[in-house]
């Protein structure tokens, strides 16, 4: 009489569930790579600039190819919902920042600890009309906000948001002003094209208005 074996059922993994795992989890990385992972991940949290893989290559004296794989793998590694920052593209680099749904609770903790750096409506105005119309000048500006701006200028180029670019080939030559790479930073954005529409703007500008506090009546704000 032949003896039965009872067996027990294999488990089995499917493709999808294969492909879902994290990349790190599928292949291990060599010791060499994982250290210069380990080495780019700190360049990317150290600079304030954001880099490119080419600069980052060409810093360490490694091959481009080999960077931008590692970059790639770091991107999706913080990726993943147990991080609470992210390595993404911006303004033609890698930069690190809080995720987008972890924003509110951030923000709310930072401005506990300290007073909000926020710009003036007429600063966000002038900014708006240099990121949309690039290049302009000043009068082009005085003559679609109907004020004077030469502070809100001035401030926008101390905080490096804005850079003159040049003179416009018209009478008196005035100067052309246009939007910076740090602008890009500071809004999160990867080009001037992922701004936003009018539309939205105006909704941004709504809400600026709502939480401005109402100005101090001087003698110089009465005349006006």
């Amino acid at each position: 009489m032949e003896d039965t074996v009872a067996t027990t059922p294999q488990e089995t993994v499917s493709a999808d569930e294969l492909l879902s795992q994290p990349a790190g989890d599928r292949a291990a990385l060599s010791s060499a790579d994982a250290q210069l992972k380990a080495v780019l991940e700190a360049i990317v949290y150290v600079t304030e600039e954001p880099l490119s893989a080419i600069q980052i290559a060409d810093a360490l004296g490694e091959p481009r190819e080999r960077v931008e794989k590692l970059l790639e793998l770091l991107v999706g590694e913080f990726d993943r919902p147990e991080h609470g920052v992210t390595i993404r593209e911006v303004a033609g680099g890698y930069k690190m920042a809080t995720k987008a749904e972890h924003h509110e609770r951030v923000r709310a903790f930072v401005k506990s600890l300290r007073p909000p750096l926020k710009l003036s409506l007429p600063a966000l105005e002038t900014l708006a009309v240099i990121a949309y119309k690039q290049p302009v000048t000043g009068p082009e500006i005085l003559e679609i906000r109907g004020v004077q701006g030469a502070g809100v200028l001035k401030t926008l180029l101390d905080r490096k948001l804005i850079a003159t670019a040049g003179r416009k080939d018209v009478i008196g030559k005035p100067m052309l002003y246009k939007t910076t790479k740090e602008f890009l930073v500071q809004f999160g954005l990867k080009e001037l094209s992922e701004l936003p529409t009018l539309k939205e703007f105006e909704e941004i500008r709504r809400l600026a208005v709502s939480d401005e506090p109402p100005p101090a009546e001087t003698g110089e704000g009465a005349a006006s």
